[in-house]
């Protein structure tokens, strides 16, 4: 066997050890439990932060995300109409 097969055999041999402890420790409800209260609250944090910024852009007259995403859709809605009506008109017009 050459050194690069020995390296090899040993470290799959770890590996397979190490995410055999690994798997069975982050099942554990003792990891489980605080890793997903930490979640939860991070979740909330980001939520009253991006509530805020929202304000803060909103009480400064700026457009938030929100508005910006509805006058996208508008845009979309007007293009698509121009779209139809320049179809029309091609279908519709005298051919010379």
């Amino acid at each position: 066997m050459t050194p690069w097969d020995v390296y090899k055999k040993a470290f799959f041999q770890w590996e397979d050890a190490t995410s055999r402890y690994l798997e069975a420790w982050l099942k554990s409800p003792l990891v489980l439990e605080p890793a997903g209260a930490w979640l939860s609250a991070a979740m909330r944090t980001k939520a009253a932060c991006d509530k805020a910024a929202q304000g803060m852009w909103g009480a400064m007259g700026l457009p938030t995300k929100r508005d910006q995403e509805r006058l996208l859709h508008l845009v979309q809605r007007l293009e698509s109409r121009l779209i139809d009506l320049e179809e029309q008109l091609e279908r519709t017009a005298p051919k010379a």
